[in-house]
């Protein structure tokens, strides 16, 4: 291999929490490319067999002018039975639970389990091509799995640098009360259960990772969107200024994500802010079995355990809080990130 090692910032932590709006957002930078949840790249793109096939372009994966380019670039191919391979390998090898041993490996401390190297292997294949199509400075892969982030650390033909965002565990409650398109709703205590294992698994990422690690708020990012993209942006490498304005607007384009919240599909202005709506839309039984599965990192992460709840009357919209976007029509965009059917928090 000649050239630079691919750039590649992975996001961890758990879903709906920020990564799709993020990646879009980056996504406008030149030289940048958001993948979206490249992990699905085989079985739901390749093989047609997931949640959502298509690319956020609007295309079937395999039509998109992009992803048939990398496919096709690919030294190892794309057959079916490669993509059969690479999601039997991921589901062996890339639970939350693997991540203490994918880290051991990458650290040098016990012998690469078989497998590992093969699917890395053709993980970086897929970064090289990326870089190839539009990502030479930077490709942002939102695919939140911390034992694959950890098995990426170990790799040195990649320079991967591991972004952790984390939002409040009841406002990703109130998130998957609702089925949404493709994505089945989720109770709260079984939202906060794989919250608090994801990034627990993302912590234990952070220790092996140094300073290439970084960890963010999805509220900080709703709160002052210009600012926390520029130190994304700084911890990437990048020089570049936000493409978000002062007032946290942004026209965000087509961008090629695999699978993914599908707010990704989503094109225009894109006005971003805080939303609190949790504090009075969650029942109080909800915020309870939402806040008891979360409660020991709560106040590492700077949430209370015992939230003020608003009264009804004056309403939650100009609180601080959870980030919240308008399309172009002016509706809501959640603009997080991800299928719950796609976690395994064990």
């Amino acid at each position: 291999m000649t050239g630079p090692s691919p750039r590649v910032l992975y996001i961890t932590g758990w879903m709906r929490s920020g990564s799709t709006l993020l990646g879009n957002v980056l996504n406008e930078i030149p030289g940048v490319r958001h993948v979206g949840e490249l992990y699905y790249l085989w079985r739901n793109g390749v093989l047609g067999a997931g949640t959502n096939s298509s690319c956020g372009c609007g295309s079937p994966l395999r039509e998109c002018p992009l992803w048939a380019g990398v496919l096709a670039g690919l030294p190892e191919g794309s057959a079916d039975h490669t993509a059969h391979r690479m999601a039997t390998l991921q589901q062996a090898l890339l639970r939350t639970r693997h991540t203490p041993a994918r880290l051991a490996e990458a650290r040098g401390e016990r012998p690469t389990a078989p497998g590992v190297t093969e699917l890395l292997d053709h993980s970086a294949s897929v970064y090289r091509q990326v870089a190839a199509l539009g990502g030479d400075r930077l490709i942002v892969d939102g695919s939140k799995y911390p034992a694959e982030a950890a098995a990426l650390l170990g790799r040195t033909d990649l320079d991967v640098r591991v972004l952790h965002i984390v939002r409040d565990p009841r406002a990703t409650a109130l998130s998957y009360r609702s089925a949404k398109d493709y994505i089945d709703p989720m109770s709260p205590a079984r939202s906060s259960g794989y919250w608090t294992a994801f990034n627990l698994a993302s912590e234990l990422v952070g220790r092996t990772a140094g300073e290439r690690y970084l960890r963010i708020r999805h509220e900080d990012l709703a709160r002052d969107p210009r600012e926390v993209t520029t130190r994304v942006l700084r911890f990437a490498g990048l020089d570049d200024e936000s493409p978000v304005d002062e007032s946290g607007r942004i026209p965000l384009g087509a961008n090629h994500t695999v699978t993914g919240n599908p707010d990704r599909l989503r094109r225009g202005v894109t006005q971003i802010r805080p939303d609190e709506r949790w504090r009075t839309a969650l029942p109080g039984a909800d915020i309870a079995a939402a806040t008891a599965a979360a409660a020991p990192l709560l106040p590492r992460y700077g949430y209370p355990l015992a939230p003020v709840r608003p009264s009804r009357t004056t309403g939650a919209g100009s609180a601080q809080g959870s980030g919240r976007s308008s399309g172009p029509a002016g509706r809501p965009a959640s603009r997080t990130s991800g299928p719950p059917s796609r976690g395994e928090a064990s």
